[in-house]
């Protein structure tokens, strides 16, 4: 936030967590003071709308939004100190439901169980609040849920819907009108290493690269330069271009792609897995030898299939999220390319490079392919990305991108 903004607010909590983004601190902070009826430049109103690109922070944003609005402390709405802030942002506050998807899709069950829940009253804070991350992954039908009750909301009851943006893919045209849109953009390289800098206490070379190869997502940041594994990943992305110019290799590297994220999957969800198992066949009465536990067990298949099916769900929802991450880097490099060939990027002025690491390897590749063929490059991205969004098997998707990067370097 500016410093003007803070000497009005006092805001120098929760809303320190955003990188980048001080209008919408000013504008939530704003909202935070006339929800409690004071005189913040900005109404308050029942339905938000947080739209971003990955990494500006839309969800944190919501969060950030959600406990300034529950913030007891008479002064500094978000002030990151009171039991209301630090519960809401530690996800254990009663009265705030934040809503993570965890599989491909939020379900119209799901959905009903959270409009229930939106219709109490407040318990213990000023307000209940329901944070729908990605609610780019309502279906139509659990859409129509969410939008009844947002068309007549509780008094007491706030929505915050977070989405990529307000495209109708991402967002229905009606549920977006019944919200007050907020926008987040992209952080600046600069603003990502400070954070890595300040919070992360990472050396200056280390964050100043982390931060000039995430994509301005902070988050990824934080990874790249943290985690060996995610470096590893992102250049086992990369190699997929450098392979194109040899069929065989551009193929294999397609595959170790999609098994890179089948394994990433896995790895992130067996411990889980296996809890939730536990957890399960203890509430269902394992182990026990009371006159129930043989009743309890017997109808247990039910439970148990439906918990496998969700854990499915969920295993494909984050290999797809894996492998979206590294066709992102491998579009990145395509659009360097071209930034290069029109000279919008050479001589370290004008368009930053996504992939600034790899300089040598962008101008070589914008000094072999025509413009065309970068083009279509990209174009082949795109569409397997939208393929794998329409449940095509990844391996087929790929294969099919690099035998479209292969024709549109040769040609």
């Amino acid at each position: 936030m500016s410093v003007g903004a803070a000497r009005v607010y006092g805001v120098v909590g929760v809303f320190d967590r955003l990188v980048g983004q001080d209008a919408v601190e000013s504008e939530l902070t704003a909202a935070a003071i006339a929800a409690r009826g004071g005189t913040g430049n900005g109404a308050m109103t029942h339905s938000w709308l947080f739209t971003g690109p990955p990494g500006s922070g839309r969800s944190i944003a919501a969060l950030c939004f959600a406990a300034a609005l529950q913030c007891t402390d008479e002064g500094t709405p978000g002030c990151g100190r009171c039991h209301a802030c630090t519960t809401t942002m530690a996800g254990t506050h009663g009265d705030v439901r934040r809503v993570i998807p965890e599989g491909l899709s939020i379900s119209t069950k799901e959905m009903r169980e959270i409009v229930q829940i939106a219709s109490r009253r407040p318990s213990t804070g000023r307000w209940q609040v329901v944070l729908i991350e990605d609610a780019d992954r309502l279906t139509e039908a659990a859409g129509n849920v969410l939008l009844k009750v947002v068309e007549e909301p509780p008094d007491r009851t706030v929505f915050l819907l977070c989405a990529p943006s307000v495209d109708p893919e991402d967002i229905s045209v009606t549920l977006r009108s019944r919200c007050r849109h907020v926008h987040l953009v992209t952080p600046s390289v600069p603003a990502i290493a400070q954070v890595l800098r300040e919070r992360d206490k990472l050396d200056e070379k280390t964050a100043n690269w982390a931060a000039s190869v995430s994509g301005g997502h902070v988050g990824r940041a934080r990874r790249l330069a943290t985690d060996e594994e995610a470096r590893s990943r992102r250049q086992r992305a990369l190699a997929l271009v450098g392979a194109v110019s040899r069929p065989g290799a551009a193929y294999a590297a397609a595959d170790e792609l999609v098994k890179s994220a089948d394994d990433e999957a896995k790895q992130m969800s067996a411990a889980r897995d296996e809890r939730e198992r536990e957890e399960l066949a203890t509430a269902l009465g394992a182990g026990g030898t009371g006159k129930g536990a043989a009743g309890a067990t017997r109808g247990s298949a039910g439970v148990l299939k439906d918990l496998e099916r969700r854990q499915k769900s969920r295993a494909t929802r984050t290999g797809r999220d894996a492998l979206d991450r590294a066709l992102i880097d491998v579009a990145g490099v395509y659009r360097d390319a071209i930034a290069v060939r029109f000279g919008a990027a050479r001589n370290g002025s004008g368009v930053a490079l996504t992939h600034p690491d790899l300089s040598d390897q962008i101008h070589d590749l914008a000094d072999r392919v025509r413009p065309e063929g970068l083009l279509r490059s990209i174009e082949a991205v795109l569409t397997c990305r939208e393929a794998l969004d329409l449940n095509v098997k990844p391996r087929f998707a790929l294969a099919a991108m690099v035998a479209t990067l292969i024709s549109a370097q040769t040609a």
